[in-house]
């Protein structure tokens, strides 16, 4: 191999950290293909995709391999140095965690271009400010679901504001021809200028299962209506099932003692018929419509923003670009006053010593090992465990092993002190950065982080996803341009930059905080609500019966 294109590999590779024995392919290369390595030249026996990790010298059962400093596997056969791991070769594995580690002093990066930064958003009699003012319904229980759906489309119908019109449109065009379409009159001007919409909530919960479902369901559903994106709310309820108005109501008094957050209940077994259950509720919604619409965005300071971090679909490159991008916009909030929430504990194992140091008090380093240690436990208990949580499209890309995904997964929460740990459904009330107990699964785990609080979402993704929320803007942050380019539909902003080595980190993090401000005030609608994506799905933890 010439040196030319020694030289042309070498750039196309990166070591995380500089205790790894791994590098990453940032391009595909081909067998033969020369990378140097701190001084050492290793050719490379086999091609290795782009994203995937090759090991830096031989390699033998039992041995671990290292990435972001941490082990993320266990050798199970011998691999030559320059050759790519695989699900062949290796395995979950992760060190022990040590019991006496802490964080050194927490530097904050430099926010003063922000300091004086203000966003627009809904000021709530409790305090709070949400980024978003919607007017919720909801259904107490699965069988609701088809009034539910009945109500949206009368809503959408009365408003004018079908975020399916188009798709409508284009039917009856391919269906008709365009004269089918030529006498419909254009969308009027909006008639609650001041909400941002009505958003309709589905389950398949509230009855069937567990006690312990139904009241989990209800703190869940709790955390949606005391949201503070949320003006009010409508709940449908049938009223025999396990979920019971009274349980949803003590959840809320809850989180909203002195009964701030307007709420109608309306309950089918209770009415007179299925049109005055849907005639009430329509009633309900549109006076609580008029009633959302008499306030209007107010400048908020930048510590009002709670930004929960979520990933889906992650590939390679999630964890060398979109999640530390995403970890510094979190550190820069914190810094400012600010809250992040960081999910997914089946996408922490591995690194829970990291983040065990950095917990500022003990009682909450505690909680985060009991949450962790029980969720485990309940895996085990059916058969399953944490290393089977990467998908075929990780592995496929390059995330062979479930330490490895955690390993690059736990950038999104940045470096600051970890200031409490929830469990599923608890609200946040601690300003800083919060662990919250959710699945890996992506809308189990964003339910989850809206519920507690998140008022806005950075979602990271390397192979692509139009994942939303109903309540809470979600922006999407693609790892590789070429997502960026091939569903710029579904995507908010591009951290492929940084893997070409064409922007910093820092300098891409200023600008994703500048337009998460533009986000919440409003002024940038993310892709996910354009498309109407609102994926809502409660973390069923219990059993059906």
């Amino acid at each position: 191999m010439s040196d030319l294109i020694a030289s042309q590999t070498f750039h196309l590779t990166l070591r995380v950290h500089a205790l790894d024995n791994v590098r990453v392919a940032l391009a595909d290369l081909p067998a033969g293909a020369v990378v140097e390595d701190h001084g050492m030249r290793i050719t490379l026996p086999g091609p290795v995709r782009h994203k995937h990790k090759f090991v830096l010298n031989d390699m033998a059962v039992g041995d671990v391999v290292i990435m972001y400093g941490v082990t993320v596997g266990k050798v199970t056969q011998p691999i030559a140095a320059g050759e790519a791991v695989t699900t062949e070769n290796l395995v979950h594995s992760t060190d022990d965690l040590p019991a006496d580690g802490k964080q050194e002093a927490w530097l904050p990066p430099s926010v003063k271009q922000f300091e004086s930064t203000t966003f627009e958003g809904y000021h709530r009699p409790d305090g709070r400010v949400g980024t978003a003012n919607i007017w919720l319904v909801v259904p107490l229980v699965f069988c609701e679901n088809r009034n539910i759906e009945v109500l949206r489309q009368c809503v959408a119908d009365a408003l004018g504001d079908d975020p399916y019109h188009s798709y409508k449109q284009l039917a009856r065009k391919l269906l008709h021809g365009e004269e089918a379409i030529a006498s419909e009159a254009p969308a009027g001007d909006r008639l609650f200028p001041n909400v941002d919409g009505v958003r309709f909530l589905v389950h398949q919960l509230g009855c069937g299962g567990t006690d312990s479902d139904a009241e989990t369901l209800c703190h869940l559903l709790a955390g949606y209506i005391c949201h503070p994106n949320v003006a009010g709310a409508t709940v449908l309820s049938l009223g025999c099932q396990k979920a019971q108005i009274a349980m949803l109501q003590d959840a809320i008094a809850q989180r909203d003692p002195n009964g701030y957050k307007p709420v109608g209940y309306f309950e089918q077994q209770q009415s007179a018929s299925e049109e005055v259950l849907i005639s009430d509720a329509l009633s309900a919604i549109f006076d609580g419509l008029r009633q959302a619409n008499q306030i209007s965005r107010q400048p908020a300071p930048l510590s009002e923003l709670t930004i929960g971090v979520e990933c889906g679909g992650s590939d390679g490159f999630s964890g060398l670009s979109a999640n530390p991008l995403v970890g510094a916009v979190v550190d820069r909030l914190v810094a400012l006053g600010g809250s992040g929430i960081l999910s997914e504990f089946p996408e922490l194992c591995g690194v829970e010593h990291e983040l065990l140091a950095r917990c500022r008090e003990p009682r909450v380093a505690e909680r985060f090992t009991s949450l962790m240690n029980a969720y485990q436990r309940h895996a085990e208990a059916v058969g399953a465990h944490f290393s089977m949580n990467p998908s075929p499209g990780n592995v496929r890309d390059g995330l062979i092993t479930d330490a490895m995904k955690s390993a690059g997964a736990a950038k999104k929460g940045g470096d600051s002190p970890v200031v409490d740990v929830l469990d599923y459904t608890e609200p946040m009330t601690r300003k800083g950065l919060n662990l919250l107990c959710t699945p890996g699964n992506d809308v189990e785990s964003t339910t989850g982080l809206v519920g507690s609080g998140a008022n806005l979402v950075l979602f990271t993704t390397g192979l692509g996803t139009p994942t939303g929320n109903p309540v809470a803007p979600v922006m999407k942050i693609s790892s590789n341009s070429e997502l960026a380019r091939r569903m710029s539909d579904v995507i908010d902003f591009d951290a492929g930059p940084i893997i070409r080595g064409e922007a910093q980190i820092a300098e891409l993090a200023d600008e994703l905080l500048a337009l998460c401000v533009e986000a919440a005030s409003g002024r940038y609608v993310p892709k996910a609500v354009r498309l109407a994506q609102m994926d809502f799905i409660p973390w069923k933890r219990g059993v059906s019966l």
